[in-house]
């Protein structure tokens, strides 16, 4: 089920927007929710990587080189 929700801008990021979405050919809120899939992906990544890194230093693996030879 869809929901609408309000949001403010500042102008030049609402110029933006509008530019944007001109330019893909697509209704502003298109890019809004590609936006905060990505915004939300890129979050989920972050918190995975920082608590796999924490495992990772535990057994002594602290870059990706580190991981490189492991897995060679």
């Amino acid at each position: 089920m869809r929901k609408t929700i309000t949001l403010s801008l500042p102008a030049e990021l609402r110029s933006e927007l509008d530019w944007i979405a001109s330019e893909d050919g697509v209704s502003r809120s298109d890019v809004i929710r590609e936006s905060l899939r990505d915004f939300l992906f890129l979050r989920e990544f972050r918190a995975l990587r920082q608590r796999l890194s924490r495992k990772a230093r535990r057994r002594g693996i602290f870059s990706d080189e580190d991981v490189f030879d492991r897995v060679s």
